[in-house]
């Protein structure tokens, strides 16, 4: 079986054989190879040790030499070449105390994590498939190398990349693999949250998010994410609800910016979208209330889920810009759109302009989750907001400070002395501009604005 590789990648590795050295393409970029996907990254594999590594090539930077890696620098690409190795003893279930090396290439594939991951390819001696990846993918199973429980006591992330690569391949968990990580869930406890956060969100945005049902099922969300493990148990007893909170959730966020080859958002924006509906209801456990018409109320899950999802997206070392675009989106998911023209330049006015397309899409979606009967009204009404919206954009009607056709300086100009009384007659202006965008011309605002002094 012949593969196409990039022509540097077999640079690199006949560069190593001329020396008289094995090397591999490994791990995931096989197994991408095999699936006829396209690998973002490609890893070598070989018995030279680092330091012939650096004496066969100009360019490297020793980017994890203690454990055998050199970045080989070829143009502007870079490719990881890591030496055979033996891993030590596992302390802290996330890596070896100590690597040695070793020039037997069985020996290195036997200490990665899933069968998939664990072959090696080079065209002149084809892929070298020691533990059944191939067997795997054919079957589309996700199965450890060796002894499942072994392999999550070393590295208890794996446990997370299994849901993880399950979902990014439509592939399902073989039993004892299951098995393992629900015995071994509890080890997750000592990765670091930035660890998490990467799995979680690979498997979120990727075409199958509703793996979160075996994060569930498998103990994994008791550990990383216990808020959700309460949503799978509340009920949602109520006229716009089919489901309990946690089925609701999971099918809001498969509704969520579609499939990743629509290519409708950014990466980051699909990011914000998935999370969003992933917390969107994180308080409604903590809110719910039975009303005098036999039906659950969630009042104020809206502002307090904002604030709990905050707290939690800060925990998992978010940057600032996802997580308060999340935060904000969170705060305003529940919002009925005004259906007037003015009702809604005053929405986009007050949730941003720049939010209001992510907020149709977190709309379009909850309403997805909700139930069935009421959904066909729900989605006239986005729909007529949305153009709504459109248009608004369209004729580029002022609805912030700064599309104001007059500024600060423009007062100050006028005659104003700058000041919260300054602030206050801007804010005024852009009032009336919402309300009539005739009005968005500076000599008609400095009129209006003598008015209000």
């Amino acid at each position: 079986m012949i593969f196409q590789i990039p022509h540097k990648v077999q640079f690199i590795i006949d560069s190593l054989r001329g020396k008289g050295f094995e090397a591999y393409a490994v791990g995931g970029c096989v197994r991408d190879m095999v699936l006829g996907r396209h690998p973002e990254d490609w890893d070598i594999t070989t018995s030279a040790k680092p330091h012939e590594v650096k004496e066969i090539f100009k360019r490297t930077v020793d980017t994890g030499i203690q454990h055998g890696t050199v970045t080989v620098l070829l143009d502007k690409d870079h490719y990881e070449v890591t030496t055979y190795r033996l891993d030590g003893v596992y302390e802290d279930n996330r890596r070896p105390r100590e690597v040695s090396f070793t020039s037997n290439l069985e020996e290195d594939l036997k200490r990665r994590d899933f069968t998939i991951n664990a072959m090696a390819y080079n065209p002149e001696c084809g892929i070298v498939d020691l533990f059944g990846g191939m067997e795997d993918l054919k079957n589309r199973r996700i199965a450890c190398v060796g002894n499942a429980s072994e392999r999550f006591d070393e590295d208890a992330l794996r446990i997370l990349r299994a849901v993880r690569f399950s979902a990014q391949l439509d592939f399902q968990i073989e039993e004892s693999t299951k098995l393992a990580i629900k015995d071994k869930a509890h080890l997750l406890k000592n990765i670091s949250a930035e660890r998490i956060r990467m799995e979680l969100t690979k498997l979120l945005i990727s075409d199958n998010p509703d793996r979160l049902r075996d994060l569930y099922d498998l103990g994994i969300t008791k550990v990383v994410l216990p808020e959700f493990d309460n949503m799978m148990i509340t009920p949602q007893k109520n006229t716009y609800h089919a489901y309990n909170v946690g089925e609701h959730t999971i099918r809001t966020v498969c509704a969520v910016a579609g499939k990743v080859s629509e290519d409708r958002f950014t990466m980051q924006e699909r990011t914000i979208l998935r999370w969003t509906m992933l917390l969107h209801d994180i308080d409604k456990p903590t809110t719910i209330s039975l009303g005098k018409d036999g039906q659950n109320h969630f009042y104020g899950h809206q502002e307090k889920g904002a604030q709990t999802s905050k707290g939690i997206l800060k925990d998992l070392k978010f940057d600032n810009e996802t997580l308060e675009a999340i935060v904000h989106l969170i705060r305003w998911h529940d919002y009925d759109f005004p259906l007037t023209p003015v009702g809604l330049r005053q929405a986009s006015a007050k949730i941003g302009k720049e939010y209001m397309e992510l907020l149709f899409e977190v709309k379009f979606a909850d309403t997805s989750g909700k139930n069935p009967k009421i959904q066909l009204d729900k989605f006239k009404e986005i729909n007529q907001a949305k153009e709504l919206f459109k248009d608004m954009v369209e004729k580029n009607y002022c609805v912030s400070l700064k599309e104001l056709d007059i500024g600060g300086k423009d007062l100050m100009a006028a005659g104003f002395k700058p000041g919260k009384k300054m602030g206050m007659i801007l804010s005024k202006l852009l009032d009336l501009v919402i309300e009539d965008p005739s009005l968005n011309k500076k000599e008609i605002l400095i009129e209006k604005a003598k008015s209000l002094r």
